[in-house]
């Protein structure tokens, strides 16, 4: 069995599942429950001023049969007073010394007043601090959450107020409500931040009812934007934690949020440089015991490649992340349908024909209808066996070419100095 413990930043966990900070980390009791589960660690659920909530709250995005591919909310912070969130902070950390326990806080872009909520936080018992610049609505109204998290500025400045007075590792909670999120991440290292973290929820509205013109959800008929989360941010996530780790400048751990269902995700977050994945849209839909299957296949996956430790999995698919300007131009891949396992529905053909680049043929033989890919006009774009119904009918082949690779920056400059 491999080393599933992390170490974020000097927060040490049993593995790198955590729960995120949402409606799951709510309460004592929920907490407890997922620490027996398995989870590794927990993000409170953000404390700060108890405020308000609506009725309803939740939406969600359904897409081809999937419940779930994307999640909706718009509900804010904690609703109940801190004494009892930080009581029952206190509880569980007791029962489980072992997990990780880091509090999610947001309070007005005054020092004084990070100042009070850490001291009063870290009296308790917590691991760390996460910092909530990444809440989308309603808060941010109110110039707390993405409102000060799209300000470097704000960023740099409370992160710096949490380290005057903290005595645990911070962690900053970036807002993806921004056009570049490496922006706010160096804001938050020159901060001196311990850790950051990402995604936050995305600015969304779910839908409008078709019959009543209401918008999905409604509070008596008036909607607000909210944050969106699950399987549908995962890809806008991913770049994102990525462009981080490869920024020199953002020299602190990730822990990364976006759309983690499976052991496979949180793989992928971690090969792209997270040291540990927080996961709330997916407990939301299947319950914590999903943290089962997240724990046997990443051990069998390390298992598999060799690989002793969870922690050895981290930045390793880093250096593999680069700019479009890096990429070798003469390389080739092309199209291949193997006719023995087509079950010629034919999608490859219209997807090509139609939207692509006009490289498959259809013909006959002996009465049989067969596709053929014309090999000197395919630009292996991928789309046919995207499209592709059956596993194996369509693969993308290698081919080597006699041209010496050549990037679009390196031709550049060879124009560039045959030009003077």
């Amino acid at each position: 069995m491999a080393d599933l413990r992390i170490d974020l930043a000097g927060i040490k966990s049993p593995n790198p599942f955590w729960l995120a900070s949402a409606p799951p980390t709510n309460s004592g009791y929920q907490v407890q429950r997922a620490f027996e589960a398995g989870w590794g660690g927990a993000v409170w659920k953000t404390l700060g001023e108890p405020i308000l909530n609506v009725s309803s709250r939740f939406a969600a995005v359904s897409y081809n049969g999937q419940r779930v591919a994307g999640f909706n909310n718009i509900e804010l912070i904690t609703d109940r007073p801190l004494e009892v969130n930080l009581k029952e902070i206190y509880d569980t950390k007791k029962r489980f010394p072992n997990h990780a326990i880091i509090a999610s806080l947001m309070v007005e872009p005054k020092q004084e007043k990070w100042h009070e909520i850490v001291k009063r936080v870290e009296d308790v018992g917590v691991d760390g601090l996460e910092l909530n610049f990444g809440c989308p609505h309603g808060m941010a109204e109110r110039g707390m959450g993405s409102a000060s998290g799209q300000v470097p500025e704000l960023v740099e400045k409370q992160t710096h107020w949490v380290k005057e007075v903290a005595r645990t590792p911070v962690i900053v909670k970036l807002t993806p409500n921004i056009t570049d999120i490496t922006v706010t991440a160096e804001a938050a290292t020159r901060g001196g931040a311990d850790a950051i973290s990402m995604i936050n929820t995305i600015n969304s509205l779910a839908g409008v009812d078709l019959d009543t013109w209401n918008t999905v959800p409604h509070v008596a008929g008036k909607g607000a934007h909210g944050g969106y989360c699950g399987p549908a941010v995962k890809p806008i996530a991913l770049n994102m934690v990525a462009e981080c780790a490869r920024n020199p400048l953002i020299d602190v751990p990730i822990s990364g949020i976006g759309g983690i269902s499976n052991w496979q995700d949180a793989a992928e977050f971690m090969l792209m440089g997270a040291t540990g994945v927080q996961v709330c849209t997916a407990a939301m839909h299947h319950g914590f015991s999903i943290v089962e299957d997240m724990i046997d296949g990443l051990n069998n996956y390390l298992d598999d490649k060799g690989i002793a430790a969870a922690m050895d999995l981290v930045g390793r698919s880093v250096l593999r992340y680069s700019d479009w300007g890096n990429l070798d131009l003469n390389y080739k891949i092309v199209a291949e349908i193997n006719n023995d396992v087509c079950i010629n529905c034919n999608k490859c053909h219209i997807a090509c024909e139609d939207t692509s680049h006009q490289c498959i043929d259809l013909y006959s033989e002996s009465d049989r209808p067969m596709l053929k890919v014309r090999e000197e006009d395919c630009v292996g774009c991928n789309l046919c066996s995207i499209v592709c119904p059956v596993d194996g009918a369509i693969t993308m082949v290698e081919r080597k070419s006699a041209i010496a690779p050549m990037t679009w920056n390196e031709r550049q400059s060879l124009i560039g100095s045959l030009s003077r």
